[in-house]
Protein backbone atom coordinates (compact mmCIF):
# COMPACT_ATOMS: atom_id res chain seq x y z
CA UNK A 1 0.00 0.00 0.00
CA UNK A 2 1.13 3.49 -0.73
CA UNK A 3 1.86 5.98 2.02
CA UNK A 4 -1.51 6.89 3.55
CA UNK A 5 -2.44 10.42 4.60
CA UNK A 6 -2.79 10.99 8.36
CA UNK A 7 -6.20 10.40 9.89
CA UNK A 8 -7.21 13.99 10.56
CA UNK A 9 -10.30 16.11 9.99
CA UNK A 10 -8.48 17.70 7.03
CA UNK A 11 -8.14 14.25 5.49
CA UNK A 12 -11.84 13.59 6.09
CA UNK A 13 -12.76 16.82 4.30
CA UNK A 14 -10.43 15.81 1.45
CA UNK A 15 -12.41 12.57 1.13
CA UNK A 16 -15.72 14.43 1.05
CA UNK A 17 -14.44 16.98 -1.46
CA UNK A 18 -12.94 14.27 -3.69
CA UNK A 19 -9.37 15.49 -3.22
CA UNK A 20 -8.21 11.94 -2.44
CA UNK A 21 -8.35 9.12 -4.96
CA UNK A 22 -10.90 6.36 -4.40
CA UNK A 23 -8.06 3.84 -3.95
CA UNK A 24 -6.57 5.94 -1.15
CA UNK A 25 -9.92 6.27 0.59
CA UNK A 26 -10.41 2.49 0.40
CA UNK A 27 -6.89 1.92 1.75
CA UNK A 28 -7.54 4.23 4.70
CA UNK A 29 -10.65 2.30 5.70
CA UNK A 30 -8.90 -1.04 5.16
CA UNK A 31 -6.03 0.10 7.35
CA UNK A 32 -8.27 1.13 10.24
CA UNK A 33 -10.36 -2.02 9.89
CA UNK A 34 -7.09 -3.89 10.47
CA UNK A 35 -6.23 -5.21 7.00
CA UNK A 36 -2.49 -5.28 6.24
CA UNK A 37 -0.96 -6.28 2.94
CA UNK A 38 2.12 -8.50 3.16
CA UNK A 39 4.04 -7.74 -0.03
CA UNK A 40 6.56 -10.54 0.50
CA UNK A 41 3.78 -13.16 0.78
CA UNK A 42 1.48 -11.26 -1.62
CA UNK A 43 -1.43 -11.90 0.75
CA UNK A 44 -3.61 -9.97 3.16
CA UNK A 45 -2.95 -10.35 6.87
CA UNK A 46 -6.33 -10.25 8.59
CA UNK A 47 -5.16 -11.08 12.12
CA UNK A 48 -6.19 -7.59 13.33
CA UNK A 49 -9.56 -7.57 11.50
CA UNK A 50 -12.79 -8.24 13.38
CA UNK A 51 -14.15 -11.74 12.70
CA UNK A 52 -17.40 -10.34 11.26
CA UNK A 53 -15.37 -8.63 8.55
CA UNK A 54 -13.00 -11.51 7.82
CA UNK A 55 -15.94 -13.90 7.48
CA UNK A 56 -17.52 -11.86 4.67
CA UNK A 57 -14.39 -10.17 3.35
CA UNK A 58 -11.19 -12.24 3.68
CA UNK A 59 -9.68 -9.64 1.36
CA UNK A 60 -10.64 -5.98 1.80
CA UNK A 61 -13.65 -4.89 -0.26
CA UNK A 62 -13.80 -1.97 -2.61
CA UNK A 63 -16.28 0.16 -0.69
CA UNK A 64 -16.77 2.54 -3.61
CA UNK A 65 -17.99 -0.30 -5.84
CA UNK A 66 -19.70 -2.54 -3.30
CA UNK A 67 -23.05 -1.62 -1.82
CA UNK A 68 -23.13 -4.66 0.53
CA UNK A 69 -19.70 -3.76 1.95
CA UNK A 70 -20.78 -0.16 2.49
CA UNK A 71 -23.99 -1.32 4.18
CA UNK A 72 -21.90 -3.45 6.56
CA UNK A 73 -19.64 -0.46 7.19
CA UNK A 74 -22.69 1.68 8.03
CA UNK A 75 -24.07 -0.96 10.38
CA UNK A 76 -20.73 -1.15 12.19
CA UNK A 77 -20.91 2.53 13.22
CA UNK A 78 -22.19 2.77 16.82
CA UNK A 79 -25.55 4.52 17.06
CA UNK A 80 -24.06 7.34 19.14
CA UNK A 81 -21.64 8.10 16.27
CA UNK A 82 -24.08 7.97 13.34
CA UNK A 83 -24.47 11.78 13.18
CA UNK A 84 -20.81 12.74 13.67
CA UNK A 85 -20.46 13.75 10.03
CA UNK A 86 -23.06 16.44 10.55
CA UNK A 87 -22.56 17.22 14.24
CA UNK A 88 -18.76 17.15 14.48
CA UNK A 89 -17.64 18.09 10.98
CA UNK A 90 -20.65 20.25 10.15
CA UNK A 91 -21.07 18.43 6.82
CA UNK A 92 -24.37 19.52 5.30
CA UNK A 93 -24.53 16.66 2.82
CA UNK A 94 -24.52 16.66 -0.92
CA UNK A 95 -27.01 18.45 -3.15
CA UNK A 96 -29.67 16.36 -4.91
CA UNK A 97 -27.73 16.32 -8.18
CA UNK A 98 -24.71 14.91 -6.30
CA UNK A 99 -26.58 11.97 -4.77
CA UNK A 100 -24.76 9.27 -6.67
CA UNK A 101 -23.50 6.01 -5.15
CA UNK A 102 -19.84 6.97 -5.38
CA UNK A 103 -20.23 10.16 -3.34
CA UNK A 104 -22.66 8.74 -0.80
CA UNK A 105 -20.31 5.80 -0.23
CA UNK A 106 -17.41 8.21 0.28
CA UNK A 107 -19.56 9.99 2.89
CA UNK A 108 -20.26 6.67 4.60
CA UNK A 109 -16.55 5.85 4.62
CA UNK A 110 -15.79 9.29 6.06
CA UNK A 111 -18.41 8.81 8.77
CA UNK A 112 -16.94 5.40 9.63
CA UNK A 113 -13.44 6.91 9.90
CA UNK A 114 -14.82 9.73 12.06
CA UNK A 115 -16.51 7.15 14.29
CA UNK A 116 -13.21 5.26 14.52
CA UNK A 117 -11.51 8.48 15.60
CA UNK A 118 -14.20 9.04 18.24
CA UNK A 119 -13.86 5.49 19.57
CA UNK A 120 -10.07 5.87 19.77
CA UNK A 121 -10.29 9.21 21.60
CA UNK A 122 -8.77 11.10 18.68
CA UNK A 123 -11.45 13.82 18.54
CA UNK A 124 -11.31 16.87 20.77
Amino acid sequence: MDQLPPLTTDTLWDILHEKLADDTVNQLVWHYLGYRYDATQETWDTSAVAPTWVEKYPTPPNFIDSRPATVQLTRSIPKANKQLLKEYLGFKGYSVDQLVPRLTRRATMTNWLLSYMQEQGLLS
